[in-house]
Parts: C-alpha cells; sequence; structure tokens
C-alpha cells in the first residue's frame, strides 16, 4: 500500500499540490499518494488525528489553520519555531511534529525561478498572519537590508517584527510617501477578490509585486501591473515548498523545473 499524505484546510478544492506531490512522486519512485482533506474551522485537530489514526504519515497545511497547527505540534523544527507556524506535519513518528517550508518556497522561487537576489533588498510585507510568519525569518536570513510588515492591525505587525532585529510594523495609512522594490502580499485579500488599503507611489523603480496567492489575477497584482511594476503570482512558491515538504517527509528533495513549467503551460 502507498504511504497517505494530503492537503488539509478550507476551501482546499482548488489546491494543486494533489497534482504537484503525484508528479513528485512519478518522478522520484517513492510510492505515496496524495489527497485533499477540506474541514471547517472548528474541526482541524480532530480531522489531524484522524488523518493519523488511519496512517496518515503526514499532511499539509494550509488556510487557515498553519498557526493551530503549530499549536498541535509536540516537536517543531528550528523555523516552524521561529514562525509560530507550520504547514507541514510528521504524522509517523510518537509526537506531532510540525515544520514550515513556506519561506524556503518564496525565498527559492524569488532568488532562483525569479532571478530576484534578496540580499541588500527593501522588502515590504503585506499581513502579519500565518503566510506572513512562515516567511519573515527566511527573508531576513536571505539578506534582505530591510523589512517593513504592514497590517491593518498594528499592534500584530509589532509582535511580528520583534522576531526579526530591524524589522519595521505600521499600518497600511503610514506606508504614504514610501516606496519598495520588493511587495510580498501575504494577506488572504486575493481569494475573497479585495485589495489591501494601499496608497499609490508604493512600487518602485524596477519593483515586483508577488501575490502568495496562485491561480488568479488578483486585485493586488493589477494595481502593481497598472503602477508599472513586474508582477510574480504565489505558484512558484507552491510548487518550492512542496518540494521542500516531500523532502521532510520522503528524504528527498525533487526537481520543481518541469512541474512549474506544466503549471504555467497555457
Amino acid at each position: 500500500m502507498p504511504d497517505r499524505y494530503a492537503v488539509i484546510g478550507h476551501p482546499v478544492a482548488h489546491s494543486r499540490s494533489p497534482w504537484i506531490h503525484a508528479q513528485f512522486a512519478r518522478a522520484t519512485g517513492e510510492d505515496i499518494e496524495y489527497g485533499a482533506i477540506d474541514v471547517p474551522p472548528a474541526e482541524f485537530a480532530h480531522a489531524v488525528e484522524r488523518f493519523r489514526s488511519q496512517s496518515g504519515k503526514g499532511l499539509n497545511v494550509t488556510l487557515p489553520f498553519k498557526l493551530e497547527a503549530f499549536r498541535l505540534c509536540a516537536e517543531t523544527s528550528a523555523r516552524a519555531a521561529a514562525a509560530q507556524a507550520v504547514n507541514t506535519l510528521v504524522l509517523d513518528r510518537a509526537h506531532l511534529y510540525g515544520d514550515n517550508t513556506d519561506g524556503a518556497g518564496l525565498v527559492r522561487d524569488l532568488t532562483v525561478n525569479l532571478g530576484r537576489p534578496l540580499a541588500g533588498e527593501r522588502v515590504l510585507l503585506l499581513g502579519a498572519g500565518g503566510a506572513a510568519q512562515g516567511v519573515l525569518a527566511p527573508l531576513a536570513e536571505a539578506g534582505a537590508a530591510g523589512i517593513v510588515i504592514a497590517n491593518r492591525t498594528v499592534p500584530r505587525a509589532e509582535a511580528l517584527a520583534r522576531r526579526v532585529p530591524g524589522a519595521e510594523a505600521c499600518g497600511f495609512d503610514a506606508l504614504a510617501g514610501r516606496s519598495f522594490r520588493l511587495v510580498i502580499n501575504a494577506t488572504s485579500a486575493g481569494l475573497q477578490g479585495e485589495l489591501p488599503p494601499l496608497p499609490p507611489g508604493l512600487f518602485g523603480a524596477g519593483a515586483l509585486a508577488y501575490d502568495m496567492v496562485y491561480g488568479r489575477d488578483t486585485e493586488f497584482l493589477a494595481m502593481a501591473r497598472a503602477a508599472g511594476a513586474a508582477t510574480a503570482d504565489g505558484l512558484g512558491m507552491l510548487v518550492e515548498q512542496a518540494a521542500e515538504s516531500f523532502l521532510v517527509w520522503r528524504g528527498v528533495r525533487p526537481e520543481t523545473r518541469a512541474v512549474l513549467a506544466a503549471l504555467r503551460a497555457p
């Protein structure tokens, strides 16, 4: 019988993770099956334990459960502890173990797939939830010269900024008059067809606007294009973090280039 894995979240019907992991398994010769589990928010912990009791080996955790997944874990990796959020659960241990591969996936997509070095870059990170928590420390470790975290609720941004020396926190209104070369949208606004309340002039010369949401042309990306910025969605991050999760589970990191090219093909 193949080892069983899945992505768990709400909603997950749109997720490309089952297809991605099927390609990884085929390329590496690993015998796995990978499904999708959609659970109401109140049932997350029960769903994790149910899948584990049915011999499930691991879960990818997506919105809105990354913070709750961290709280469930008896043990975590250093990067999950730094993020205080988990997107990868290892179930076949004595104790529930959590990791966070989001930051590694984002950094690899930016630096390798998109050719955007982070060393010395000034970065604006929009949002302070689980998605932002997962990528803040890896962005700093990759050499970002300064990171500004903007969030609707400023105290939440301030709490996150305290985790990385030199990071700054503010509300969206405080961005007026400032510009950045890399703006990363870690909010879920794009899933609702909404846009964070951003001031004009935010994108500097040669700027890249990156939305972690994938599979749709979000209002954020449309705004950035209209301002003359280059744009990228989160599809590359999805593939790269999936490869990192596959490595955590199976001990082998699959190649990603062909999978990403297939996903981007018309």
